[in-house]
């Protein structure tokens, strides 16, 4: 596989004894699909997802299930607080997407203490179809290598990896949620702060109590845009969302000509894909 490093300064071991292999997992399809992938491919490979303690119940789920399919323990890596003591720290300013320290603190950190000063080869799930860099380690020991975009893995292909191994695709995609992370991830979109509210209203109230003035300036934060959850919560604009959503869907499915071999020929019933927009939490 071809690996890409931001620097060649480290001369890296001859004895393949001395570099690690690890896939950190999101708890989404693309990094579950490839942990299937790579089972059987890579050998003493490690599975590490970085539990940020605000993730969905499906999220665990999904992972139990993975970890009785690759017949391996996931190991679950901590950035040594909670989120809400870094919260304080931050003076109550909820991350946005100008503000990514979640990002930054309970994902990115987490990964690179794991890693240490080893040698590592980081296997990222990033799809053929997809035209995205992805995370890129600065340091030097640590080389990104992208089996699905080298074996020209598209979409569809994570699709079938997942259903012909018994996996299935996470959980929370039955409800309609897109995205695996914390049930607050500020990248949702509306129609799932809705699914939210009705899936799990107890996660709905607990990140709505998020939203309150911060210790800087009294500004009042809100997870999605310029709209608080107490108002998005209120039944006639949840009706409104929902038919809107609605509504845009019809639009899509009018649009969807093209179909893709697999489609066509293979008799795989292909999802419609979604815009993803933290895709930096995928390591």
């Amino acid at each position: 596989m071809t690996e890409k490093s931001s620097s060649s300064a480290v001369t890296w071991p001859e004895d393949p004894k001395l570099v690690r292999h690890i896939l950190s997992l999101s708890g989404g399809k693309d990094s579950a699909a490839l942990a299937v992938y790579l089972r059987d491919r890579v050998g003493n490979i490690e599975y590490i997802f970085h539990d940020t303690g605000k993730e969905l119940p499906d999220t665990y789920e999904y992972l139990e299930r993975l970890e009785g399919y690759l017949g391996q323990k996931i190991v679950r890596t901590t950035f040594g607080t909670t989120f809400d003591h870094i919260l304080r720290i931050k003076g109550g300013m909820l991350p946005s997407t100008h503000r990514r320290w979640c990002t930054d603190l309970m994902k990115l950190k987490p990964f690179e203490n794991y890693i240490g000063d080893d040698f590592c080869i980081n296997y990222v799930g990033i799809r053929a179809d997809e035209d995205r860099v992805g995370y890129i380690s600065h340091k030097p020991n640590i080389r990104a290598v992208f089996p699905f975009r080298e074996d020209g893995i598209a979409y569809e292909g994570v699709q079938r990896i997942l259903e012909e191994s018994g996996l299935g695709m996470p959980p929370y995609t039955e409800w309609g949620r897109t995205r695996s992370g914390c049930f607050f991830c500020f990248y949702q979109q509306k129609i799932e702060w809705v699914r939210l509210k009705k899936r799990y209203p107890d996660l709905y109230e607990e990140a709505k109590s998020y939203e309150k003035p911060n210790h800087i300036n009294g500004n009042v934060f809100y997870w999605c845009g310029n709209e608080s959850l107490t108002e998005l919560e209120k039944p006639e604009r949840m009706a409104l969302i929902e038919s809107n959503w609605n509504k845009s869907q019809e639009r899509l499915g009018k649009q969807q000509f093209n179909l893709s071999l697999a489609q066509t020929l293979g008799g795989l019933k292909v999802e419609p894909q979604r815009r993803e927009g933290c895709l930096i939490c995928q390591l």
